[in-house]
């Protein structure tokens, strides 16, 4: 068994989840893989105003996969939104062209060898309020939401 982060469960904004998949530029040839996908709202928006081909939500937490089962049943996406109940440190997330995150900083950092390893040139991988240390971001965009700012760092690998 390998290591199981605990990232606490914080929805990801509804307009920070439209930015994050337009400024990953994700549309009807991409497969998206959401790390920790919650209630499901990314691969949801993904599939329903992105038109991607196939979302993917990784999630371990078995409430929250209900949640996300409701959540793409309710919006009619079924044949293109996905959940994978598991670690994400294990699921194999090959087929990605884009993948979506809101863990933390030293999450993201432990991540990072699996992404170079898995991941094709080109990828992009988007990251709300946490940075990839060590990486050059290609974008880092704020998104204000009522009274906060949040940040979003766009990544493509072969460009860090």
């Amino acid at each position: 068994m390998s290591y199981v982060p605990h990232v606490p469960y914080v929805p990801t904004p509804e307009k920070v989840v439209k930015r994050m998949l337009e400024i990953a530029g994700a549309g009807p040839e991409d497969i998206v893989y959401d790390l920790g996908c919650g209630d499901g709202r990314i691969i949801v928006t993904a599939a329903k105003d992105f038109h991607v081909k196939k979302a993917v939500g990784v999630e371990i937490n078995d409430e929250r996969i209900k949640e996300a089962i409701e959540n793409i049943k309710r919006n009619g996406v079924e044949g293109i939104a996905h959940v994978v109940k598991g670690n994400f440190f294990e699921v194999d997330i090959s087929e990605a062209t884009v993948v979506t995150m809101f863990l933390l900083t030293n999450v993201n950092e432990m991540l990072m060898p699996k992404l170079q390893k898995e991941l094709k040139p080109g990828t992009r991988i988007v990251s709300h309020e946490f940075e990839m240390r060590g990486w050059k971001p290609k974008e880092v965009v704020k998104v204000e939401d009522g009274n906060m700012t949040h940040l979003v760092y766009l990544y493509v690998i072969g460009e860090t």
